[in-house]
This record gives structure tokens, C-alpha cells and sequence, in this order.
């Protein structure tokens, strides 16, 4: 998913809001500092997830038969070869 640097920066100010609203926790550092780190974070898990995407994608497109987006075999076989994609980063879904 694609998402644009003031969206990220947005959804950002909102963790760290939150996080700061709440009494469990405490900053160490200031608050500017740890909303550059969950931006930072969140980028990193949307180019993994972008990564994962594009895998899946392309193992579609490389079936011997054209196998149309949107059906429900090109649905099925993205979601098993998506799967398989994060299966192989170690990251459960």
C-alpha cells in the first residue's frame, strides 16, 4: 500500500499521541524524536509490504496461462503466494 509521506507523517503524530495519552508509558526521549522513529517504522513495514506484493504479482504473471486480477483464481493464488511471502520473512499474518 502506498501511502504518502504526510499520510505516514500524520499516522505518526496519532501513535505518538496516543502513546503519550497513556499512562504506561513514559518518554525517554522527546517526543519529536520518537514520532521520527515510528515514521521510520511504519515506512519500513510498508516497503516490506510493498515487496511482498510485488512477489505475489509476479509469480502470478509468470503462470504459464494468463490469469486475469480480480478473478477468483487470481484472488486465491495472491493470497497463497502472499502468504507464502511473508511465511518466508518470518512474519505472521
Amino acid at each position: 500500500m502506498r501511502l504518502s509521506r504526510e499520510k505516514v507523517n500524520k499516522a505518526a503524530h496519532a501513535v505518538t499521541d496516543v502513546l503519550a495519552d497513556m499512562n504506561e508509558v513514559e518518554f525517554v526521549e522527546d517526543r519529536n524524536t520518537l514520532r521520527l522513529e515510528v515514521r521510520k517504522i511504519l515506512e519500513d513495514l510498508l516497503n516490506h509490504e510493498e515487496r511482498i506484493d510485488q512477489a505475489a504479482r509476479q509469480k502470478i504473471e509468470s503462470q504459464k496461462r494468463t490469469i486475469i486480477e480480480g478473478s477468483q483464481e487470481w484472488d486465491i493464488l495472491y493470497r497463497k503466494y502472499y502468504n507464502d511471502e511473508v511465511k518466508k520473512l518470518g512474519v505472521s499474518n
